[in-house]
């Protein structure tokens, strides 16, 4: 519990950044309501992306044969709050069940042969539970305009270079997991962009017409993108490691200009007009 305290602390005042065995990892935290106590806890967990919306966590517990307190508490009430850095939302626990959750567990061993060991060491068939959000749209953040921008373009940086790690050490194939995780990224940033063009890019725009032009280059750059995400989606199709980092690198390099810019451009007008 000692252990789990330092990291939750140092999770939240590091916007989900952690050192130690969790660093360079997908952490989140769960808290859950006290089955027996009613009382809330919190727990740090690594997850995997499952598409756009929901996430993956597995019911581990280092290997113990008796599934974690967590897993029995949402269980027993599935209403759950997941924080992942910048980000706080309420979520509803769905335990996987039948050939779901194999193919989903038979991905996470294949991305990391440690799940696979933790279920052998438990003599259990380890959970698998889906945390599906609540409330459609983006989940609650920083306050101001400004910092919400930047706290979504810095969740993009920060799961774009954790791909390029995955890919780099993929080998010659392209696997399950390595395969979602590129296309809740790209699902991800299309819509990030599609809600930029629509939805913040017209009010700046209505109130500052001098700003057309950067904002007509902005949404060239989404074409970009766009363009290399669509190109990294055919080269998945194909299965080539290679291939894919080369993709990956030309996206990241296009992508990470593109956000530097948007923030440079955008973040003064922003906060200071509250758009």
């Amino acid at each position: 519990m000692d252990f789990n305290s330092q990291v939750i602390e140092e999770f939240r005042a590091n916007g989900g950044r952690v050192g130690g065995p969790f660093e360079g990892g997908r952490l989140l935290l769960l808290t859950t309501t006290g089955a027996r106590t009613g009382a809330r806890h919190t727990t740090p967990l690594g997850y995997l992306p499952d598409g756009v919306v929901r996430v993956l966590v597995i019911a581990s517990a280092g290997g113990s044969p008796k599934d974690p307190a967590w897993f029995r508490n949402l269980v027993a009430d599935p209403r759950v709050t997941v924080e992942s850095g910048a980000f706080k939302y309420e979520a509803d626990a769905v335990v996987l069940t039948g050939e779901e959750r194999d193919g989903a567990f038979a991905r996470a061993v294949e991305a990391d042969p440690g799940w696979g060991e933790y279920e052998v060491r438990s003599g259990r068939t380890l959970p698998v539970v889906a945390l599906v959000p609540v409330a459609e749209g983006p989940p609650g953040g920083p306050q101001t305009p400004g910092a919400m921008l930047v706290a979504v373009h810095d969740m993009f940086r920060k799961e774009l270079a954790l791909i390029r790690k995955e890919v780099a050490a993929s080998g010659a194939g392209v696997g399950a997991q390595l395969r979602v995780n590129c296309l809740s990224l790209c699902q991800g940033l299309d819509n990030h962009h599609l809600g930029e063009d629509t939805m913040m890019f017209p009010p700046l725009e209505q109130a500052h017409p001098a700003l057309a032009p950067t904002l007509a280059r902005l949404k060239d750059e989404h074409k970009v993108v766009k363009e290399l995400l669509d190109e990294l989606r055919h080269v998945l199709d194909a299965g080539d490691s290679a291939s894919l980092l080369v993709e990956v690198e030309r996206l990241t390099a296009a992508l990470e200009a593109h956000l530097d810019h948007e923030e440079e451009r955008l973040l003064p007008l922003l906060d200071t007009f509250g758009l």
